[in-house]
């Protein structure tokens, strides 16, 4: 009997609160037209005092919930990419498990950055084609205003909050997933980083401890350098090219380096699926959030063919080739 793992349903949630660029200019030095030029956002989503990470990975949950009308309570396993967790342990994940009430559900925090939710989709179809799991939700969530310095103008302006999640279900006649690759270059992690404490390392002293700090070029550098390569290597042991790609899903940390990345990988950027000009970046949930972003809009239809790229902090990267099945 095959084994194959296939996306059937997908969800998103982005609080409430927007903070647009011309509240940035009250407290850094900064304009609406110089954010939207280097970056491509307009405005972000802040949570509320009281909302934390599982509060919006249950209600991208709930979102999948009622536009699918799908069953959850059989979902033997929740992944939860996230680097801003309510807490160290309890995970996220538990969290969501109890507000659901899946008592027989795994339960899984992983941290790859923003490279997390293409992690995670990876994880759950191994965990389905391997027999061991049947009905896994992947959330990737953020909560990045907790952790970002707002006298800091070069990466306030770029981090915001939200929550996007994928149902993966085992199925023995239609696969969503037809290759995957990852990696890090974890010798260049000092690009970016959030310490808790201050301590030396990387070979040099981290600076403000509990904040993200980033080096926007060295990232910027490494992105443009290596993400083409990625897509390559993706794409190597299937029967597909990349003009055969509909729908390119990058991590969305900056609309110049995704358009950087499209002219030198030789990809359209109309294909580009982007979250970041209203939602900013928000890490993990960049890729789902923009997925959901072009379900609204009615983009996408069965059968497309869809690249998914994540990269971030480790550095680390994570990619899924997939056909939509929704």
């Amino acid at each position: 009997m095959n084994s194959f793992a296939k996306i059937t349903a997908q969800g998103a949630y982005v609080p409430e609160k927007r903070m647009d660029n011309h509240d940035f200019e009250k407290i850094v030095d900064t304009s609406d037209e110089w954010i939207q030029q280097r970056t491509g956002i307009v405005e972000r989503r802040i949570v509320a005092e009281d909302e934390y990470t599982s509060d919006i990975s249950y209600k991208a949950v709930l979102d999948l919930q009622e536009k699918y009308q799908v069953e959850l309570n059989d979902v033997d396993m929740i992944i939860n990419a996230t680097l801003t967790p309510d807490y160290k342990t309890p995970s996220v994940a538990s969290y969501v498990q109890a507000k659901l009430g899946l008592k027989n559900a795994g339960a899984i925090d992983i941290n790859a950055a923003c490279a997390g939710f293409a992690y995670g989709l990876n994880i759950a179809n191994g965990l389905i084609t391997s027999g061991q799991n049947k009905k896994v939700l992947v959330i990737g969530a953020e909560t990045l205003s907790r952790i970002t310095d707002y006298t800091d103008r070069n990466t306030c302006i770029l981090f915001g909050d939200g929550a996007g999640v994928f149902l993966v279900e085992y199925s023995e006649d239609e696969t969503s997933f037809i290759s995957s690759s990852s990696g890090s270059d974890g010798d260049k992690g000092h690009h970016l980083y959030c310490s808790e404490l201050s301590h030396t390392m990387f070979g040099e002293d981290l600076q403000n401890p509990g904040y993200i700090v980033q080096n926007g070029r060295g990232v910027y550098k490494w992105a443009v350098g290596n993400v083409p390569n990625i897509i390559d290597n993706t794409l190597r042991n299937t029967n597909y090219k990349k003009e055969d790609i509909d729908w390119f899903a990058p991590h969305s940390a900056n609309a110049r380096m995704i358009e950087s990345i499209c002219e030198k990988a030789n990809l359209s950027k109309d294909k580009a699926l982007m979250s970041l000009k209203y939602y900013g970046n928000t890490s993990s949930a960049t890729i789902p959030l923009s997925i959901d972003l072009a379900v609204e809009a009615h983009q996408l239809k069965k059968g497309d063919l869809m690249l998914l790229v994540g990269f971030g902090g480790g550095l680390s990267y994570a990619s899924t080739l997939i056909k939509w099945t929704l």
